[in-house]
């Protein structure tokens, strides 16, 4: 949000997370978080991580830890958001020390941030015309009951 020209992460940089998100999906993420490819400016997140259930929540925990203190990256980008509401979640407890609050922003403010980083740029493939009704979006939210199914 500092920068006006910096991009959102994109759909392999995030996790929306549930009670159903399994350890592999938390796994997968925190390792490209933390691998030397990571180094090229990806912002990786955990949204919702609140939701998760312990026996994940606690993989998280254990998985993260294990590769930082391994990894050779000294700047990685990855962070967890949660309901700060969610007093009962482990994730917020174990990762209570890195706990940040995020400025409240008017629903203005996000509008007009979301609008201009999400545009499709002028002059684009005509794969991304499909995109531009009616508001010239390039990101469109698709839920699933099984993702990656097609469903």
């Amino acid at each position: 949000r500092h920068t006006k020209t910096a991009p959102v992460p994109t759909y392999d940089e995030v996790l929306v997370c549930t009670p159903d998100t399994e350890e592999k999906e938390v796994e997968l993420i925190v390792r490209r978080a933390l691998s030397s490819d990571s180094q090229n400016q990806n912002i990786y997140c955990l949204l919702g991580a609140e939701k998760l259930v312990y026996k994940v929540s606690k993989h998280l925990e254990t998985h993260f830890f294990r590769l930082l203190q391994s990894s050779t990256v000294p700047e990685y980008r990855f962070i967890i958001f949660c309901n700060a509401k969610a007093h009962n979640s482990y994730v917020i407890t174990a990762f209570n020390t890195y706990k940040v609050t995020i400025p409240c922003y008017s629903k203005t403010e996000i509008q007009t941030y979301l609008s201009t980083h999400l545009k499709v740029p002028c002059g684009t493939a005509p794969v991304a015309q499909a995109f531009k009704e009616p508001y010239q979006q390039n990101v469109k939210f698709v839920f699933s009951d099984q993702a990656g199914m097609g469903r």
